[in-house]
C-alpha cells in the first residue's frame, strides 16, 4: 500500500558560506532536502519558499508534478530567479522523500542510469596568472581531470590587448604544464562583451580549451549567431536561464553545445530532465553548473546519471567561496562524492543520496551568512561585470 507521505513541516537553514537548505518532513517521519538559493539572495529565496509553504503544508509529497505545476502556474507571474529557485529546493525534497519512501536512489524513478560514474570537474581562479599552477595542481591531487577557470577579471566593453595577451597567458600556462592530461574550461562569466568575444578567441584557440562558457550574457543569446560560425571551440551557456522555455529560443537557435543548467535555479530535478532531454533533441549536450552546496550537487548527479547527453558535472568542493565551511561539512557520508580518476560513481543510498550532518548544519545557521557579490568598476568609474 502507497504511503501518503503527507508534508507536515518545512524548515530552513541559511549557512555559510552562502548557501540555504530546505528540510521538508512528512507525517510519516521521512525527510527530504533541498537547496533553494539565490547565489547573493538567499532571504529573498528564503521568503519565497515560506509563502510556497503555506501551499504544501498537508499535501501529499507523493505528487511531485503536480505540485511543480501548482508552484509554477499558480501565482499568475512565472520564471526568474527567485521563483524558480524556491522551487527548485521544493522539488529536490520531494524527490528526496520520494526515494526514500520507495528505497531506491531519485535516477531510478527517472528511467535509471545510463551510466556507472559521472565525470567531474572544480573551479580555479583564472582572474588572476600567480593562483593559477597552484590551484590547479591542488585540484589535479584532488584527482580531477579537469577544470574551469575565469577567462577574464573585469574587462571592458572593448579592452586593450594588454588585456587580451593576458587572459590567453592563463590557459597557456595551463597547457604547457599539464599538456593534454588535464581538460580545461574557460568561463568568460559574461563579463565580456559582444565586441570582444571573436578576438578573445583568436587567442584562446591555439590552446584549445574543453570549450567557452557564458560567452555574452545569456540575455544576449542572440549574439551566438555569430560567435557559434566563428570557433569549433564548443559554446556553452545557461547557468542564468530557468525553465525550459527560457531554453527553448537558444535550442531551436542551433548556437550552444552545452547546456548549463543550475539545478537549484532551474526547477529542481523535474524541470532540468526536461530541459535536458528537451537538449538531447536538438544533439547539445548537458553539463550542470553547480557552484553550489552538497544538496544542489547531488541532485544534479541523480539528473546526470540518467541523462544519455551529460558529459560532465561542475562542482565546488574546496573552492575559495568555501571560507569557514565547505561543501563535505555538511556532510555525513562525504565518501560518495569521492572520485577516482576524475569520476564520481553512481550513487546507491536512496533519495538524493547524500545524509546531512544536522549538527553541523545547525551550527551553520547560528552563523548564518549575508553573501554577496563583488561590485567592480574600471579605471574610469563604469560598472564592470562580476
Amino acid at each position: 500500500m502507497k504511503q501518503e507521505l503527507l508534508i507536515e513541516k518545512i524548515e530552513l537553514f541559511r549557512v555559510p558560506p552562502r548557501w540555504l537548505f530546505l528540510k521538508i518532513t512528512t507525517r510519516e517521519g521521512i525527510i527530504g532536502w533541498g537547496e533553494p538559493v539565490v547565489e547573493g539572495k538567499a532571504s529573498t529565496v528564503e521568503a519565497c519558499v515560506k509563502e510556497m509553504g503555506k501551499y504544501l503544508n498537508g499535501k501529499s509529497a507523493n505528487n511531485i508534478e503536480d505540485i511543480w505545476q501548482v508552484l509554477y502556474r499558480g501565482g499568475f507571474y512565472r520564471g526568474g530567479p527567485i521563483l524558480m529557485s524556491a522551487i527548485s529546493g521544493i522539488d529536490q525534497a520531494l524527490w528526496d522523500i520520494k526515494g526514500k519512501a520507495l528505497g531506491v536512489p531519485v535516477y531510478e524513478l527517472l528511467g535509471g542510469a545510463v551510466r556507472h560514474k559521472m565525470k567531474m570537474y572544480c573551479w580555479i581562479g583564472g582572474d588572476n596568472p600567480e593562483v593559477v599552477l597552484e590551484q590547479a595542481y591542488e585540484k589535479v591531487k584532488m584527482g580531477f581531470k579537469a577544470v574551469k577557470m575565469n577567462a577574464t577579471g573585469g574587462m571592458d566593453w572593448i579592452a586593450s590587448m594588454k588585456d587580451v595577451k593576458t587572459v590567453a597567458n592563463n590557459i597557456k600556462l595551463l597547457r604547457e604544464e599539464f599538456g593534454y592530461d588535464l581538460d580545461i574550461g574557460l568561463d568568460f562569466h559574461g563579463r565580456v562583451h559582444k565586441g570582444m568575444v571573436k578576438r578573445l578567441i583568436d587567442e584562446l584557440t591555439p590552446f584549445e580549451p574543453l570549450f567557452i562558457e557564458e560567452p555574452v550574457l545569456s540575455e544576449n543569446n542572440e549574439a551566438l549567431k555569430h560567435i557559434y560560425s566563428y570557433t569549433s571551440i564548443p559554446i556553452a551557456t545557461g547557468e542564468r536561464m530557468f525553465s525550459r522555455w527560457d531554453f527553448k529560443p537558444l535550442l531551436e537557435q542551433g548556437t550552444v553545445d552545452i547546456i548549463q543548467p543550475d539545478l537549484s535555479h532551474a526547477g529542481g530535478i523535474s524541470e532540468v530532465r526536461r530541459i535536458a532531454t528537451m537538449a538531447e533533441s536538438y544533439d547539445v549536450t548537458l553539463a550542470p553548473h553547480c557552484p553550489l552546496g552538497p544538496i544542489s550537487l547531488a541532485s544534479a548527479l541523480q539528473v546526470d546519471f540518467v541523462s544519455a547527453n551529460a558529459i560532465i558535472q561542475e562542482n565546488s568542493i574546496g573552492i575559495h567561496y568555501n571560507q569557514g565551511f565547505d561543501l563535505l561539512d555538511y556532510v555525513l557520508n562525504p565518501e560518495v562524492f569521492d572520485l577516482t580518476d576524475g569520476y564520481v560513481d553512481l550513487f546507491k543510498k536512496p533519495g538524493l543520496g547524500v545524509e546531512i550532518n544536522e549538527e553541523k548544519l545547525k551550527e551553520g545557521a547560528k552563523i548564518g551568512h549575508d553573501w554577496s557579490n563583488p561590485i567592480w568598476r574600471g579605471q574610469d568609474g563604469n560598472f564592470n561585470e562580476w
